[in-house]
């Protein structure tokens, strides 16, 4: 967060993003197209895409019918996820600037989580 605005980037620094909105929704996802397109687990919040600009060169990824995942073509950075019919946009924890001032909320897809870990915190988890 710098001043009032939400910032974050990929490993590159080609895309570049920011919002004045407060980001909603902080979660954990344990769904197996986020476990391998992230390597591990993929931390989101999100904004109305109205509220989020795009600086770079965002290539998009339908891995199913009705959502995108945004990705960075040079670096590879998994950056935004958003479903068609929605009108907001999820965007990594991982690629914001520091601090956040952004607390996680909850697990999603928990049922489909890895078996090679353990979720252990206290959050709400959704299957």
């Amino acid at each position: 967060m710098t001043g009032s605005k939400t910032t974050g980037r990929c490993l590159c620094g080609d895309i570049h993003f920011e919002t004045g909105a407060v980001p909603k929704g902080a979660s954990v996802c344990h769904c197996s197209q986020c476990r391998r397109q992230s390597g591990h687990l993929w931390a989101s919040a999100y904004v109305a895409r109205a509220a989020l600009k795009i600086f770079g060169p965002v290539t998009w990824f339908h891995a199913t019918p009705g959502a995108r995942r945004g990705f960075c073509p040079r670096c590879g950075s998994f950056l935004f996820w958003t479903a068609e019919d929605e009108d907001t946009i999820s965007f990594s924890l991982g690629a914001l600037d520091r601090p956040t001032g952004i607390k996680l909320e909850k697990h999603i897809f928990v049922a489909d989580k890895g078996d090679y870990y353990d979720i252990a915190d206290d959050l709400p988890r959704k299957p």
